[in-house]
């Protein structure tokens, strides 16, 4: 490497890091700046009966439609209104119950601020992200969230660059605080994403179980039929139940082991070649820990239980290929 391409590559990283370094510093002044006006927002949002609007132009705009869509997959309903296209017939969306989150540094963003007779005319909630309070935005608007970024990343001071990385961060501190007040819970969370990973992870053992007619025997019943009612279930197991209680488990591998040996009578009671103590996992736990089970034991099947010991379902392996939680 050169000096000249050394020295430029010290100089990339530089200022790289005074980029860094002046977004976070206007972080930390945000983090400062939180009063009882975050909590009147979040209050405000709370009680809000109808959905979130979230409103913006520009750099601001896409700033606004990350709130609202994180908004949306943490229990609030809300959705992202473009400033320009709400005057041409979006505005229609807003109604009554709603309430109203408008982002705009300068307060003055004429998009924005033509949507603001009406928005007060419905009579509605509305929140301001802005650096300037006293702009016209901030003067409309019934809680201010203040934005203090006189200076951005960029060296001519013009791209939005601190400003709105702040804009953001205070919009998420707002979706968790919300989230967090709502009582949220992580099975919430993968109820609003059924189709990514993390709804994968966070699926019920009950979700992907099978249940009804489950191949299920008395210890009296002789070998050979619970031979054939392993064989329709297709799982590759029986459950054993006395009095309706799991007492035990007879598996494809056990019924080779038992032929192997040349000592199987078909007429025998399974009671003797039963499992008496199955592995089992309560039909509430996660889909994943039942996999670690199956995988820790080396087996394919595990039978699910109430809280009552009573048996519920039976989960395979192929179950959670099939879902994609293994």
């Amino acid at each position: 490497m050169t000096d000249s391409m050394d020295s430029r590559h010290r100089t990339c990283l530089e200022r790289a890091r005074r980029v860094l370094d002046i977004e976070q510093q206007a972080l930390q002044a945000q983090s400062a700046m939180l009063d009882q006006r975050f909590v009147e927002a979040v209050d405000a949002i709370l009680k809000t009966e109808g959905r979130l609007v979230v409103v913006g132009m520009g750099k601001s705009g896409i700033i606004a439609k990350k709130i609202a869509a994180t908004f949306a997959s943490t229990g609030t309903p809300a959705f992202f209104v473009h400033a320009a296209e709400a005057q041409h017939g979006d505005l229609g969306m807003i109604t009554t119950q709603d309430a109203v989150l408008a982002l705009s540094h300068s307060g003055e963003t004429e998009e924005v601020l033509g949507l603001l007779p009406m928005i007060k005319r419905l009579g509605i909630p509305l929140i301001a992200i802005t650096g300037k309070p006293a702009s016209s935005l901030g003067r409309y608007a019934d809680i201010i969230l203040h934005v203090p970024v006189d200076q951005e990343a960029c060296p001519m001071n013009l791209a939005p660059t601190a400003s709105t990385t702040t804009a953001l961060a205070l919009g998420d501190a707002l979706a968790v605080v919300v989230l967090e007040q709502r009582g949220f819970a992580p099975e919430d969370f993968a109820r609003f994403h059924p189709a990514g990973s993390l709804g994968r992870r966070l699926m019920r053992v009950e979700e992907v179980m099978h249940h009804g007619r489950l191949p299920v025997v008395t210890p009296e019943t002789p070998l050979r039929e619970a031979i054939v009612t392993m064989s329709r279930g297709r799982l590759g197991i029986t459950a054993v139940l006395e009095s309706g209680n799991l007492i035990g488990c007879l598996t494809d591998g056990d019924l080779r082991r038992i032929l192997e040996s040349g000592q199987a009578e078909m007429e025998q009671p399974v009671s003797i070649f039963m499992h008496r103590h199955p592995y089992t996992v309560p039909e509430g736990h996660l889909a994943s820990e039942a996999l670690h089970l199956m995988e820790e034991h080396k087996i394919t099947v595990i039978l699910v239980v109430d809280t009552e010991q009573q048996l519920t379902g039976m989960l395979h392996m192929h179950d959670l290929l099939q879902a994609k939680v293994a």
